[in-house]
């Protein structure tokens, strides 16, 4: 027996646990993709057991528990979780539910240990990647040699907490004491056994993915991970040994006799083990362990044991055989309960499933009570016998059918032992029992009397089944559109029903969704705002906007530094006049071709033979003045003492020359680089052979290679002279560089300025290292990558093969889905199809579809940079934005539409738009198409693509299954008639390479490094940055090798040499991958090259992975060798020596800290010129954590260093002497300009510009001129000052001042450091994006949403620390922001405080699969009608929904199930007409405006439905004038049950008691009000009987098959005879056979037992049926009340700490739940056809966007700023959003509105809002209407939002 821990150790484990907060995430989409997990059987047990559908307790439906398990497994499998499951020993009673009595406690053991026999024998038959395991113990060594072979991700388990916390235990149970305290006991005991568990794996580092609350939604597992970490301050006390009880099970017999018995049935023959069993029959001694008690003497011979055959008998037989046997000995059975359990036997292997459901027994106390102690001592003894490993040898040597899944019905027996006569056999089944009988005879030596047999003519008849008798009647519905996709779907429609639901008002919207009461007309000029001053505030807001985006695209630079310039682009004509003037030499060539002119032409020859002449002596002489301005560029260089600073300064001069200066002296500026670099390289050769130290002489290898990459690149240089050639060839001779072949040109010229280089006559200076060793461990990040590569008109630049296989695909008006990683160049795609768009005409529109609102801006400002275009129109534009909260431009009146996907929804559904706008959609342009898989969004995506009108372009880096996606993408485009092209490039331009850092043990921070290298890419050498090579993360071979690791040219020599060290003859290396071999590997090596070594290197690794017998183990040890550090790194000091340092200048640092860790990684990155780095963090509020603590310790340092330095105190005090002298000469007055003369130029206006830059720079000759001692010192910030204007930067520091950003934000960005999340203002992101662009912010810390897809390219991306949203999806996302296409040759991935195994798993780890959801949500469908009614079924309505009906597989990774679809469409429909949406014909009548408007709150919206046709909100609000505080109050939790259900946590008392009453916070939801209650479960029972109609109604049409096959094994459980037996119940035509074992017919309680009970062959997802679960009855787990505890306190601690809400979600939270209440009062004032209906509802936003818009609104207001001059778009621009009446303004009124809007904190506006919070009556309203109350609704639900929003808007103000 394992020793108990003391009391007071399970009360620390349960209160560390109550601590431990948790996530709610989508397993797969947001966490795990295809990683592998652990499912702890106990666990996956007890949630199966604890099903209340399962009748266990009383009925012991075994069968039916062994389905629920699979389902559960299934529901894992289907949405491709990638699991083992593991059994503990010493956790075994964990599987048992709470308050099960002793004696029953066997029964669940006993199908604990059939259960996992069936899934270890069955299960891993039909699904072999699923492992079943069992280990005594987490301690045991094999389980912890598991955990490290399998790789496993997390763990899945039960917690033991309680489904309703807030209910008690002692008040709900009826037992007497002494039963209370056993089941707290028992209840505390497992609680704590598996929190142990949970203690013990997070300590190891797994997380815990908790199986109870989990729920699958739709293709989404929805669960609550607790993210682990390893404990280092708790002991091993909490070890589950320690903790667990001994387990009470008797173990009753050994089974002395089990040897004999299974000889007696014929299973003798494989009783030797398999070792034994190859000797030979003399030997059979030595199995002398399997020596059991002889048999005891028959008593009676009616059987032999020859004569049962091995095959006669399954697993379940024999079993219940052997252990009847066993109770007859044992005296503890008698012949009558033996009979009928044969009986029992018998109908279970006969009688077919869909009749053995029973009826619940009614039976004598004394009937139950033997029966349970029967089962009682069988289950124990059979628990015992599976246990022998001799039973599991025999069952398996001798093939039995392991069936012993279905060993016992509780119902059935208990049924057959009230009256056994009841049951007659037949013949078939007599005989069967005859068998059993005999065989129990033979081994038991007990007779057992053959009950009668009965002919199968004389069987009961059971009764009918009564469920047509509760068929709902189908309403009428007849729609042309419809009716064509609905006509195989035949149902008994009855008319005389359908009057009732005709009356109704059809919904007419006053507002459409696009503008206010009139559809937009893109031809006409746009709407204005009424008053003038209302002009000009829209003008003056649009020409902010647009001088912000002007500054956001000068940001956005190509390669070479260069602001990119908008292009004119016309109709079918050439692009601008400078590209015409650019293409007149082409004319001239083609002219000179033809033949010689006429007289008549020879006048006009001669004039073009003189403008030539012209030309060619204005090109001579402007190439004088460049070599001219390029002499004294050189002369000013020479002056600069550092090689590596006229270096640098040099590359800067010729990255910014114009084209027409690069042209004439690219090639001698770059021979000038390579002298300069020659001169460095004698440098380090010299400083190498005096240190001889390893990393000089990666110094000087590293110079080497720029040194061969520079004369690589001018050998193709078309100015490349003849002097510069030979000069180049002689410098590759004398070097030993790579032969390269020098082009034979006949151009030369004098050097403009000859360096004079002199190169030495010997070897000395040679690399000592072979031309391809060099090239490969070297030269690889300047290896040539154009991949066939070849010029194209279409572009200006040469496209690889992939890319112009994209154009050709455009061209041809085709869809393409492109996945190619980031800096592959995606890029050009998107703009390619614009300018296609763009010159088609001028009425052709593009969409551009983004995921955040982030690249929406960027993508805009790439647009406003790129392109321009002249209209003939007003109202029409090149571009627009339009999103939730702002827009620019007019969204209809563009031709290229920048939006994100909900948008596109509204606009494509609008039926305003599907006459005018939609049809003008030709392409639409899906960014980051991976976003399909998110779990709240992905179905808008999906629906779009449903409904894309035109082709599509859908680009991504990260589609884990981009065959299967692209099949179902053609699938879709097919319907619409397009075709599809997928065009898949797997090769990033620039390589990236991997570090993980070790922080230093202590760290000085003396200011920032000099930095020490020069020409080294990449991190290595330098102290506590271990390098990865990607094969070392390759430690689970079960994962294989993913298609997307890449190796750079060192890493693949690397590899080759390893697995050359370690070939065997079994597994050699053949000479074919030898780098020597010139067809492997040229002389002059290109990517293309690298990338075709690297396939067959990793083409032969991957052999060798499949093979134990390889030496694979071995070469991952060399590569995984090399992820060390470089040196002991104990102490680290940011500038100078260790030694040289004080003692207590150094701070102990702790390694899993972030904000102490941070700076001495960047001071790393900053030494090597690693910098600009993103820190990517998956928290908010940690991002801004580490942020301030940068700030903190740069600001204390230098306050520290100001101290101490004298240097700093003297330049302090003669500033201030300056200073002094300054005030007392007096300010310089300003000379006066003359006036200029109107229209005349000022001939001394550039003289006058001269004297001030004169003046100016006399100023700056002044040190003390522009010293600012409030200013960063050098060495303690990261900004790089020279990069950035100081006016722009004060601009922007202005800007965000007056939009509230936090000071403390921008001190950092002065600094260098900024922050980037989706919760920062937007002005600041951008401020943020811009300078990062500009180089002028180098460390900038953010979340994952700046990797979707924002152009932030960096030299080094930092995952700091580890998040369960760091996925292999995100890591690549991420990591791709690093060493971008045109910036950099290599990119740096760092990993801080991330564990190596973690580590290993992003590296090697798959891309997630792509899952679909269903998309025919029941909202759609409303909307579809809303669309068809209102457009008067235009053609783009009826061709969009013909197209989304006829799709073959409408379901991404689902199955093609065409008539489930239909029938689930037209129940949806009849869900709508009884909820009075929807009329008879379809057009949408009553409240279906306010429902359709809430689409992004399904099924929250129908329920918002249902409580106001069954006049709740009427009665409510009734007293909204007299009892305010109790209806708001109500009203507020109503729509915190309707609007913010998040799931709590199921937790315990420890949780309620140290965390719940301890907060202002009451935590869990109080339960609806109980009218609403009840309308809203007579709404659930509605919707139940719509769809279980449905459900019946499409098995009656399409389903035949029996529902008797397990669902994950396929196997087949009862037998064919059909016959009704006693008591049983009507056969189940709609609920599942096996869950009606446990007495359930197909009567439903609710939609969850109704999808999740289902019988097989129907898809039935309950995330997509209108309902909503209503607590306590209906759901178990109580709501978050976080809405509502904010509502009552405003207190966002108690939301942290309490609700369990992150501080950087509640803005989120809150501001969804503002918009909602926006909606619905809009939508109220709509349907009331009030006054401030006349609004865009598309403009509705909550709170917090409005806060920030008012933001923008008032800083345009009070800017002084003209931009009106800058803005040189030619687009029209749009007016602005429609203003509506938010709580901030409260105004029922848009003049109110904006008054409200110009004074922010404006107290008299606070009469307006409450006037307008009562609303205004429209003359139109009729009595009748008023007199239902939709008024006061209006009222209460405006009140309701104004105090909300105001609590909202005071908390982040």
């Amino acid at each position: 027996m394992a020793s108990v821990a003391k009391p007071d150790d399970g009360a620390q484990l349960l209160e560390w646990y109550g601590r431990k907060s948790a996530r709610r995430v989508d397993l797969v989409g947001d966490y795990a993709g295809k990683e592998l997990f652990l499912l702890d059987g106990d666990s996956l047990l007890l949630k199966c057991f604890s099903d209340p559908q399962l009748d266990f307790d009383g009925g012991f439906q075994l069968l039916h528990a062994v389905y629920a398990v699979e389902s559960f497994l299934l529901g894992l499998t289907q949405r491709h979780c990638n699991f083992h499951i593991v059994f503990f020993e010493i956790n075994q009673e964990c599987c048992v539910p709470r308050g099960i009595a002793d004696v029953k406690r066997p029964r669940y053991l006993l199908a604990r240990s059939i259960i996992r026999r069936h899934l270890m024998i069955n299960l891993t038959r039909s699904q072999p990647h699923i492992n079943i395991q069992t280990f005594q113990s987490m301690r045991d060594v094999s389980f912890q040699s598991y955990l490290i072979d399998t790789g496993i991700y997390f763990v899945m388990c039960h917690d033991g907490a309680n489904v309703d916390p807030t209910t008690s235990t002692e008040g709900s149970l009826c037992q007497a004491d002494d039963d209370y305290r056993r089941i707290e006991k028992q209840e505390m005991s497992r609680k704590t056994r598996l929190r142990a568990m949970i203690f013990t794996l997070m300590n190891q580092g797994y997380n815990i993915a908790l199986i109870n609350g989990l729920e699958f939604m739709d293709t989404k597992v929805m669960t609550m991970v607790v993210e682990g970490s390893r404990i280092s301050n708790f002991s091993d006390k909490f070890d589950p040994e320690k903790l667990s009880n001994s387990i009470d099970v008797d173990d009753i017999t050994t089974m002395a006799s089990l040897e004999s018995s299974l000889s007696t049935l014929g299973l003798h023959s494989s009783l030797r083990r398999p070792d034994i069993a190859e000797k030979d029959e003399d030997q059979t001694a030595q199995s002398n362990e399997y020596d059991y008690a002889d048999n005891p003497k028959r008593e009676c011979q009616c059987l032999r044991p020859a004569e049962i055959s091995p095959t006669d008998l399954t697993e379940r037989a024999n079993l219940a055989l052997i252990v009847l046997a066993r109770m007859f000995r044992m005296h503890l059975v008698t012949e009558t309960l033996a009979a009928s359990f044969l009986v029992h036997a018998v109908l279970i292997g006969s009688i077919s499933l869909r009749k053995r459901c029973l009826k619940t027994p009614a039976h004598a106390d004394n009937v139950q009570s033997e029966l349970n102690a029967f089962l009682a001592t069988f289950s124990k003894l059979s628990i015992t016998l599976l246990k022998e490993s001799l039973w599991t040898t025999v069952m398996e040597h001798s093939r039995v059918v392991c069936d012993i899944l279905d060993l016992i019905d509780g119902r059935l027996l208990e049924a057959v032992h009230a009256d056994i006569t009841a049951y007659a056999l037949d013949a078939q089944q007599c005989s069967m029992y005859e068998m059993l009988a005999n065989a129990l005879c033979a081994i038991s030596g007990v007779h057992i009397k053959v009950p009668p047999c009965t002919p199968a003519a004389n069987a009961l008849v059971g009764t009918t089944d009564d469920f047509d008798r509760n068929e709902i009647t189908i309403l009428p519905f007849s729609n042309p559109v419809f009716d064509n996709h609905l006509s195989s779907i035949h149902l008994r429609i009855f008319p005389s029903k359908s009057s009732e639901r005709q009356s109704g008002r059809i919904y007419q919207e006053v507002s459409h969704w696009h503008n206010a009461k009139r559809r937009l007309d893109p031809k006409a000029a746009q709407q204005t705002p009424a008053s003038e001053k209302e002009k000009f505030r829209a003008r003056r807001r649009n020409q902010f906007f647009m001088s912000e985006m002007q500054d956001y695209a000068a940001s956005l630079t190509n390669a070479a530094g260069k602001a990119l310039e908008p292009k004119t682009v016309t109709v079918n004509g050439p692009e601008s006049s400078k590209e015409k003037k650019a293409a007149k030499p082409r004319v001239d060539k083609v002219q000179k071709a033809k033949a010689p002119p006429s007289r008549k032409g020879q006048g006009k020859a001669t004039m073009f033979d003189g403008i030539a002449a012209t030309t060619a002596i204005r090109d001579s002489e402007n190439e004088n003045k460049f070599f001219s301005s390029w002499r004294k560029v050189r002369e000013t260089l020479e002056a600069e003492r550092s090689l590596e600073a006229k270096y640098v300064k040099m590359s800067a001069y010729l990255r910014d020359l114009t084209d027409a200066k690069r042209a004439i002296l690219e090639a001698e500026v770059n021979y000038h680089l390579l002298c300069v670099l020659i001169e460095i390289y004698r440098v380090q050769h010299k400083g190498a052979d005096s240190k001889a130290t390893m990393t000089a002489g990666d110094d000087c290898y590293a110079t080497a290679a720029l040194m061969w990459d520079t004369c690589r690149r001018l050998s193709t240089m078309e100015g490349l002279t003849k002097t510069i050639a030979q000069r180049v060839a002689d410098i590759v001779n004398v070097f030993s560089l790579p032969d390269l072949e020098m082009p034979t040109t006949q151009i030369d010229r004098k050097l403009a300025h000859d360096p004079a280089l002199s190169l030495p006559g010997g070897n000395e200076l040679s690399i000592q290292v072979g031309d391809k060793e060099f090239q490969l461990l070297y030269c690889g990040p300047y290896m040539d990558r154009n991949l066939d590569a070849a010029d194209d008109s279409r572009v200006p630049f040469r496209p690889d093969a992939w890319q112009r296989r994209v154009l050709d695909e455009l061209d041809a008006k085709r869809s393409v889905f492109v996945v190619a990683p980031t800096s592959a160049g995606k890029t050009f795609i998107s703009f390619y199809a614009m300018e296609k768009i763009l010159r088609g005409d001028d009425d052709s529109v593009l969409v551009y579809v983004a995921p955040t609102k982030a690249l929406v801006n960027q993508i805009a400002a790439e647009i406003q940079a790129r392109f321009s275009k002249r209209y003939e129109h007003a109202g029409k534009s090149v571009w627009a934005i339009h999103t939730r909260d702002y827009r620019i431009n007019n969204p209809s009146g563009c031709q290229i539409l920048v939006t994100v996907p909900h948008i596109l929804q509204i606009m494509l559904l609008a039926p305003s738009n599907a006459k005018s706008w939609s049809p003008r959609v030709n392409y639409i342009i899906f960014d980051e198409i991976h976003s399909i898989g998110q779990a709240e969004d992905g179905v808008v995506w999906e629906q779009l693509l449903l409904l894309a009108p035109c082709p599509i372009i859908a680009l991504s880096a990260t589609v884990g299954n981009p065959e299967m996606f692209n099949s179902w993408l053609s699938s879709t485009q097919q319907s619409s008639g397009h075709e599809v092209t997928m065009i898949k490039h797997q090769h990033r331009y620039s390589d990236l390479r991997k570090f993980a850092f070790e922080p230093p043990k202590k760290f000085a921070f003396m200011g920032l490094p000099d930095r020490s290298s020069f020409a080294t890419l990449g991190l290595d050498g330098l102290d506590g940055l271990k390098f990865i090579h990607p094969i070392a993360s390759l430690v689970n071979k079960s994962r294989g090798m993913p298609d997307d690791l890449s190796l750079e040219a060192r890493d693949c020599l690397s590899l080759y040499r390893a697995m050359k060290r370690h070939e065997t003859d079994d597994f050699p290396v053949g000479p074919a991958l030898n780098p020597p071999n010139n067809d492997i590997l040229p002389g002059v090596i290109r990517k293309a090259h690298i990338i075709e070594w690297e396939q067959k290197l990793k083409q032969l690794l991957k052999m060798w992975m499949r093979n134990d017998k390889s030496p694979f183990d071995k070469v991952l040890d060399d590569m995984t060798h090399e992820l060390k550090s470089t040196s002991t790194h104990d102490e680290q000091v940011s500038k100078g020596k260790v030694a040289e340092v004080p003692v207590d200048r150094f701070a102990e640092v702790q390694p899993e800290n972030l904000y102490a860790t941070t700076l001495p990684l960047l001071c790393k990155l900053h030494e090597r010129d690693a910098l600009p780095a993103i820190f990517f963090n998956y928290d908010r509020h940690r991002c801004e954590g580490i942020a301030r603590s940068l700030l903190k310790q740069l600001k204390d340092a230098e306050a520290d260093w100001k101290e101490r330095s004298v240097a700093w105190k003297t330049k302090l005090k003669g500033w201030e002497e300056w200073k002094k002298n300054q005030s007392k000469a007096g300010p310089k007055k300003p000379a006066k300009a003359p006036a200029k003369k109107k229209g005349k130029v000022d001939d001394d206006d550039s003289a006058s510009k001269t004297d001030r830059l004169l003046e100016n720079a006399n100023e700056e000759a002044n040190p003390y001129a522009n010293f600012d001692p409030n200013a960063p010192v050098d060495g303690f910030h990261f900004a790089a000052k020279q990069k950035a204007d100081p006016a722009k930067l004060s601009n922007y520091f202005y800007q965000m001042m007056r939009r509230g950003v936090s000071p403390w934000l921008a001190v950092a960005l002065q600094r260098g450091i900024g922050v980037h999340h989706a919760g920062m203002n937007r002005k600041y992101r951008q401020v943020v994006e811009m300078l990062f662009r500009q180089g002028f912010l180098r460390v900038v810390i953010a979340t994952g949403t700046l990797a979707l897809g924002i152009n932030m390219p960096c030299a080094t991306v930092v995952f700091s620390g580890d998040s369960i949203f760091l996925t292999a999806l995100n890591f690549r996302q991420a990591a791709g922001r690093a060493g971008r296409r045109g910036f950099d040759l290599l990119g740096n991935v760092v990993f801080q405080n991330i564990s190596h195994g973690k580590i290993c798993r992003l590296l090697s780890s798959r891309l997630p699969d792509l899952n679909g959801h269903f998309p025919i949500t029941t909202t759609l469908v409303l909307r579809l009608f809303s669309l068809l009614h209102e457009s008067s079924n235009s053609p783009y309505a009826v061709r969009a929904i013909n197209s989304l009906l006829s799709q073959p597989r409408l379901y991404l990774d689902g199955p093609a199930f065409k008539d489930q679809v239909l029938h689930h469409l037209r129940f949806s429909i009849e869900y709508l007409r009884r909820q009075d949406l929807l009329s008879s014909q379809g057009a949408p009548i009553n409240f279906a405006g306010l429902t359709s408007h809430l689409y992004f709150t399904e099924n929250s919206s129908f329920a918002l439905n249902a409580l106001i046709k069954g006049e709740y909100f009427h009665e409510l609000c009734s007293e909204i004038d007299t009892r305010e505080s109790h209806v708001l109050r109500t009203l507020m939790v109503v729509m915190a049950h309707l609007f913010g259900r998040r799931p709590c946590r199921e937790a315990d008392a420890e949780y309620l008691e140290n965390v719940v009453k301890r907060s202002s916070s009451i935590v869990f939801l109080p339960a609806l009000p109980a009218q609403a209650a009840k309308i809203l479960r007579k709404h659930n029972e509605d919707t139940l009987q719509v769809f279980t109609t449905y459900v019946k109604t499409f098995v009656d049409q399409h389903i035949n098959a029996d529902d008797n096959k397990l669902p994950m094994t396929g196997m087949k459980a009862g037998g064919s005879d059909d016959r009704t037996i006693p008591g049983s119940l009507p056969p189940c035509k709609v609920r599942s056979s096996f869950v009606a074992l446990s007495g359930h017919g197909d009567h439903f309680k609710s939609i969850p037992d109704l999808c999740r009970t289902t019988r097989s062959g129907i898809f039935l997802e309950e995330a997509v049926i209108p309902h909503l679960d209503v607590y306590p009855d209906e759901s178990k787990a109580p709501l978050n009340a976080y809405l509502y505890d904010f509502y009552m306190h405003g207190d966002l601690e108690s939301l942290e700490t309490a609700n369990g809400v992150k501080r950087s979600d509640v803005w989120f939270l809150l501001n969804d739940f503002s918009l909602v209440l926006a909606t619905i009062t809009a939508s109220l004032a709509n349907f009331l056809k009030l006054p401030e209906s006349d609004l865009s509802l598309l403009d509705i936003v909550g709170e917090g966007d409005e806060a920030n818009n008012a933001e923008d609104d008032n800083f345009t207001a009070d800017s002084t700023t003209d931009t009106e001059s800058t803005v040189t778009s030619t687009a029209t621009a749009d007016t602005g959003r429609t203003s509506v009446g938010t709580a901030s303004s409260g105004g029922s009124k848009p003049k109110t509105k904006k008054k409200v809007l110009d004074s922010w904190d404006d107290s008299e506006g606070e009469d307006d809002e409450q006037e307008a919070a009562n609303g205004a009556v429209s003359e139109d309203l009729t009595k009748g209407e008023l007199e239902r109350g939709f008024l006061t609704i209006y009222k209460a639900m405006k009140k309701l939002r104004f105090e909300f929003d105001t609590k909202f808007r005071k908390i982040f103000a």
